[in-house]
């Protein structure tokens, strides 16, 4: 058995597990957590307790440390971004005349990636957009 807690990124998104370490943590503590993605600021929503290991991918990545009013501003921060970044990517979509939709835009938590999600019918080669966001 191991102990873990589930944090969730997003308001209705997947629940991911960790090791709590040597945090005392209760359900809506937030925490910075290592990630796929790097490091990340999310909610605890299940509040420790013990998960079979055979139910668990290992190895479990560890609660970094708790988070501060300083994260939560820098995720604030963040949100004003993406809208800014949605709007101009919106923007190069229809000038590259693309047929794509753009569906959402997210800042990792430590602003070292820009993710863009979309839909499109088809492929869609956008090569020379990927270049006209790099460059802003």
């Amino acid at each position: 058995m191991a102990i873990v807690v589930g944090v969730r990124f997003k308001r209705a998104g997947k629940i991911y597990y960790f090791d709590p370490g040597g945090f005392a943590l209760k359900v809506a503590d937030r925490v910075i957590v290592e990630t796929a993605r790097g490091v990340e600021f999310g909610e605890v929503v299940i509040a420790p307790r013990d998960v079979a290991e055979d139910d668990l991918v290992l190895p479990l990545k560890t609660v970094i440390r708790l988070g501060t009013e300083e994260d939560i501003k820098r995720v604030e921060d963040n949100l004003v971004k993406q809208k800014e970044a949605f709007e101009i990517c919106s923007q190069k979509i229809r000038e590259h005349g693309l047929p794509m939709k753009l569906i959402d835009v997210e800042y990792t938590f430590d602003n070292s990636k820009i993710i863009f999600y979309f839909t499109a019918e088809g492929r869609v080669d956008f090569r020379e957009l990927v270049k006209n966001l790099a460059a802003i």
